[in-house]
């Protein structure tokens, strides 16, 4: 682990850095909505600790603030972090040989450590990219939900702050940039109006498990244009 430290440079720290900053932000937000929202200050804190995973945690608050169910909100978390399967596939030989150092890898493994490693040409540097990221995120990440936590039990309601756009904006967050792509963009569309649509028929948090008709929308051939 000594040698992983040894090789990260100055540029790379400056944005591991960067990105630990806005974790922080948003750990801070998740926690004082989470507490506003009706949970012990200790919930969003053991949550950020033992799931780490910003969207999930996200969408499953939200979902149960709405009323929904808390096997909805864990289903929908699931789905959501079914990409990390293939994360952890292309991902795996960074994390060692031992047990113990998979078992935090894995759970360091979110978007951003995966992005870091995966843009570096050299084994090593991905490797020193991929702890330094997951190490610098999961600090900055909880402590940032800490602070948001305590700060959150004296906010009455979290939408006079403005606070409960931070569920739909983080969840926003997420998908635009796999919204490039043509295919994802019809499942995307698909999906929201399937949710929407639902929304007054079912309850809390099922529209969201409906959404996921979207992805038929991956198996649909595009009509050629013709000119």
């Amino acid at each position: 682990m000594r040698s992983i430290w040894r090789t990260l440079d100055a540029a790379l720290l400056r944005d591991v850095l960067a990105i630990a900053a806005g974790a922080a932000v948003n750990g801070a937000s998740f926690g004082a909505i989470t507490v506003a929202s009706g949970s012990p200050w200790w919930m969003p804190v053991l949550m950020s600790v033992v799931i780490f995973a910003g969207g999930a945690q996200f969408m499953a608050v939200g979902i149960v603030a709405a009323g929904g169910s808390p096997a909805a909100a864990v289903l929908a978390g699931l789905v959501l972090n079914v990409r990390h399967l293939p994360f952890g596939l292309a991902l795996g030989d960074l994390l060692g040989r031992s047990w113990f150092g998979r078992l935090v890898g894995s759970h360091l493994l979110v978007d951003e450590t995966v992005a870091f490693a995966l843009a570096q040409r050299d084994p090593v540097r991905a490797r020193t990219a991929y702890w330094a990221c997951g190490a610098t995120l999961f600090v900055a990440w909880n402590a940032g939900d800490l602070a948001g936590a305590l700060v959150g039990q004296s906010i009455g309601d979290p939408g006079a702050f403005g606070l409960d756009a931070a569920f739909p904006a983080a969840l926003l967050a997420l998908v635009l940039p796999s919204l490039r792509d043509s295919a994802t963009l019809r499942a995307a569309v698909l999906g929201a109006v399937v949710a929407l649509v639902a929304t007054p028929f079912v309850p809390a948090g099922v529209p969201v498990l409906l959404a996921l008709v979207g992805l038929l929308a991956l198996r649909l051939p595009v009509p050629a244009v013709r000119r």
